[in-house]
């Protein structure tokens, strides 16, 4: 692992601790990047927002995949068919 905190996360997995748990719903997470992430679920926060079209979301990565609606791309495709 490159980081401590990666083994310390790792070793998680091993010992079933999950040490950061939501107060809104008590879903708990191993990681703290997790739980931010989570959190972000209770509140109205949606501080990435669509140039195009002006439409805004939670997390930057839901905001990316949006952007091909926009740009036509599609990158994942279908290996029986053509789609």
């Amino acid at each position: 692992f490159n980081r401590r905190s990666h083994l310390v996360a790792h070793g998680r997995i091993h010992t079933g601790s999950m040490p950061y748990e939501c107060p809104e719903c008590g879903k708990s997470c191993r990681v703290i990047s997790t739980f931010l992430r989570h959190r972000k679920t209770h509140t109205d926060e949606r501080p990435y927002r669509c140039q195009e079209c002006g439409k805004s979301f939670r997390h930057r990565s839901t905001l990316t995949v949006h952007h091909r609606v926009h740009s036509g791309e599609r990158p994942h495709q279908c290996s029986q068919c053509p789609k």
